[in-house]
């Protein structure tokens, strides 16, 4: 489907510099965009392709808006708004409510004559399924889930006992749910499996990327927050919290009984200790080690980044020599003293 850019710019809330009329039908990047596609500048860096671009139209801050050779919408924000213009020109797709035939439902389950069930789904007794909800091929749901209007389980989705997911939500593929949490004590020598009695609390409008697993709480639950947006592969111990609209990216490891302030944003790969506490509003750079609780907000980095072997052994080396040196200067303020 076409629109014009007086539409697009309405929905933004963006300025029209050019043709009103003009259309364009997807995006595309500023490098590769075509006569009809939409492109945008939201990092200053790519300003250099403003200058080639075939794109029809760019949405671009007031700064960068002269240099756009074709139409532009000018806006305050271009990456917020190329987000909302994304939305309006691929709109989530619809499906017709109803039961597939291959699906399994136990008859103690509940689930709302507007939602729809995919093919080989099964579902346990006590499950609750409520309006407009989308539950896709091969999704398990297990005993005493409950599952908000509008949300939408893609595929291959496993939600164990008891669990609770708020309105809105949108879960990718092969995420786990509410999985025993590592739970074990050692008798004498042997491991011992600690049992895992409380569940998962998902909040509204949360977005969980694909193969993120989150562990159920060992006796209270773990608790993710409203507007908590998850990226692919992330592991969530049990018990932790993730407080209201904080973001996380790819492949972040939170230990056991870890709480996460609100608004905060947590960078790819990083290490949270478990039976700690991290404050709002904190920003951990990606790859950071976080080992004992931060009780303020601000921006937190740790790690070595990468850099010539050599150089790095030499870094190493004078790492394993701090001790020594801190002794040596120790003993020389003694002398002066």
């Amino acid at each position: 489907m076409a629109w014009t850019l007086a539409e697009i710019a309405k929905h933004i809330n963006g300025v029209v510099q050019g043709d009103e009329t003009f259309q364009v039908e997807s995006f595309a990047t500023l490098e590769h965009a075509t006569k009809h596609q939409i492109s945008f500048l939201a990092n200053l860096k790519y300003k250099k392709y403003l200058a080639t671009t075939a794109a029809g139209v760019v949405i671009v801050s007031a700064e960068a808006a002269a240099l756009v050779p074709n139409n532009a919408i000018v806006v305050d924000d271009p990456y917020v708004a190329y987000a909302k213009a994304a939305r309006l020109l691929n709109p989530v797709r619809q499906y017709n409510a109803g039961i597939a035939p291959s699906a399994v439902i136990n008859d103690a389950s509940v689930i709302h004559q507007s939602a729809t069930i995919g093919a080989h789904v099964v579902i346990e007794c006590g499950v609750e399924i409520a309006e407009k909800a989308f539950i896709g091929p091969n999704c398990v749901i297990l005993a005493g889930v409950k599952v908000g209007a509008g949300s939408r389980l893609t595929a291959n989705i496993t939600i164990c006992e008891g669990v609770h997911i708020g309105e809105r939500c949108i879960i990718h593929p092969g995420v786990v749910i509410g999985a025993d949490g590592f739970g074990i004590a050692n008798d004498n020598g042997h491991w011992i499996k600690v049992p895992q009695v409380g569940s998962v609390k998902i909040g509204d409008d949360v977005e969980i990327g694909a193969n993120t697993t989150i562990d159920r709480g060992a006796i209270e639950d773990t608790i993710i927050g409203q507007g908590v947006k998850l990226d692919n592969q992330i592991q969530i111990g049990h018990n932790s919290i993730v407080g209201d609209h904080t973001v996380i990216a790819g492949c972040v490891g939170i230990a056991g009984s870890t709480t996460i302030g609100k608004y905060c944003v947590i960078g790819g790969g990083v290490g949270i200790g478990g039976h700690i506490t991290i404050a709002d509003g904190v920003q951990l750079t990606g790859m950071t080690m976080v080992t004992k609780s931060i009780s303020r907000s601000g921006v937190y980095s740790s790690g070595i980044p990468a850099e010539p072997t050599a150089q790095w052994h030499k870094n190493v080396i004078r790492y394993r020599q701090m001790d020594k040196l801190v002794t040596r200067v120790k003993e020389l303020e003694e002398k002066l003293i």
